[in-house]
């Protein structure tokens, strides 16, 4: 089994939360590969980036190669801010051979160290697609000699989706317009994709797998650049993949029917509309299949 883990890293000055987030977010990666005693999995750790991020970058990351625009190009009313389109970013890991699995994760999202064993015990049991929540953890982790103190912090939990694992043959499924990452809408278009287009996927809401310097939980600006990923998901993205989806593969699906509908109402990154569509959709199922079974059996007598 091969797996490729992506990052985007970009260089930030030290007032910056990536400022001191990346350096363990990539310790944490090389820690994770180094843990593995499976001989089985290959770790290809990588990432891509703009020429001007590439000092940053560790040697044991490999560099593929430079992005070479960003959602300003694709939206004349943006300005300011150089923000990677996701789509160009995942492209790049068609520059490795052989991948069976594309691991994707925000640059700020550190391992535990048993991550990439985990991860491959998830696809051995059948899952095509795994989309993995952090736990959160207080700034007061700043540096990469904390990371024994991190991994022994179980933290709190975070609605948010930051980490993707897929198979390599969905790439070019992935239905993602021109969404930019660092904005809202990157990840909610990256979880409805694989929502909609993997077989079997697997959501993990509350699992000691990964981590976040930072205990906030929303708090984002409603800016141009979030209007553009608004726009770009629920006009084109969310419209071609809803025929797709199915009740059983969003999150919560195991809880009871009020817990469930609760937890999505309150989940930022589902939308009430699609649970109403398709809980309908799923009563109306079940109501035909209980009056089939009543025709059949008048039909037997």
């Amino acid at each position: 089994m091969k797996l490729l883990h992506l990052v985007n890293p970009v260089k930030v000055t030290k007032s910056h939360e990536l400022y001191t987030a990346q350096p363990i977010t990539f310790a944490s990666m090389l820690n994770a590969k180094n843990f593995t005693k499976n001989t089985g999995i290959e770790i290809v750790l990588a990432c891509t980036q703009y020429s001007e991020d590439k000092e940053i970058i560790p040697d044991y990351i490999h560099q593929l190669s430079n992005l070479n625009r960003s959602v300003t190009d694709c939206n004349s009313a943006l300005s300011g801010r150089k923000l990677p389109l996701l789509k160009d970013i995942l492209s790049k890991s068609k520059e490795i051979e052989n991948v069976d699995y594309i691991i994707y994760t925000n640059v700020d999202i550190g391992l535990m160290p048993y991550f990439y064993e985990a991860v491959a015990s998830y696809i051995k049991k059948g899952n095509d697609a795994v989309i993995i929540n952090k736990r959160r953890l207080t700034s007061r982790f700043n540096q990469v000699e904390q990371l024994p103190e991190i991994y022994a912090n179980l933290g709190k939990s975070h609605p948010g989706f930051d980490c993707f694992v897929f198979k390599a043959d969905l790439l070019e499924k992935l239905v993602l317009d021109n969404i930019c990452v660092g904005v809202p809408f990157s990840g909610v278009s990256l979880l409805h994709n694989l929502v909609a287009l993997s077989e079997n996927p697997l959501i993990l809401t509350d699992s000691h797998l990964t981590f976040h310097i930072g205990m906030n939980v929303l708090g984002f600006e409603k800016d141009a650049y979030y209007q553009h990923n608004k726009a770009a998901f629920f006009k084109k993205i969310h419209p071609t993949l809803k025929s797709k989806y199915n009740l059983k593969k969003f999150p919560y699906r195991t809880e009871s029917i009020l817990k469930r509908s609760v937890k999505w109402i309150l989940n930022p990154s589902i939308f009430t509309s699609d649970y109403l569509t398709l809980s309908g959709k799923s009563s109306i199922q079940k109501m035909k299949l209980k009056l089939d079974e009543i025709r059949w059996r008048i039909l037997q007598r």
